[in-house]
C-alpha cells in the first residue's frame, strides 16, 4: 500500500489534494469508508421531506416536470 505523508493540520483543500494522489483502488476504499458509514438524518429534515411528500400527493398539479423547468433556466 502506498503511503502519503500528511501534515497534522489539514484544511479541506489539502485533504482533497492528498486524496487525488491515491491510487484508484485506494480512492474507492476511501469513498467506501466515507459513504458506508451510517449517517443519521435529523428528525427536522425527515419532517420537512414528509411534509413535502404530503403536499405533492395532495396537489400533484403543483409539481413541475424537470424537462419543462430546465428549459426555463
Amino acid at each position: 500500500m502506498e503511503t502519503i505523508k500528511l501534515n497534522i493540520d489539514l484544511n479541506v483543500n489539502q485533504l482533497i489534494e492528498a486524496a487525488k494522489k491515491l491510487s484508484p483502488k485506494d480512492r474507492l476504499k476511501l469513498n467506501d469508508a466515507i459513504w458506508n458509514e451510517d449517517m443519521a438524518i435529523p428528525i427536522e429534515h425527515q419532517k420537512i421531506v414528509l411534509d413535502r411528500l404530503a403536499k405533492a400527493k395532495s396537489n400533484p398539479k403543483r409539481l413541475l416536470d424537470w424537462d419543462e423547468v430546465s428549459k426555463m433556466l
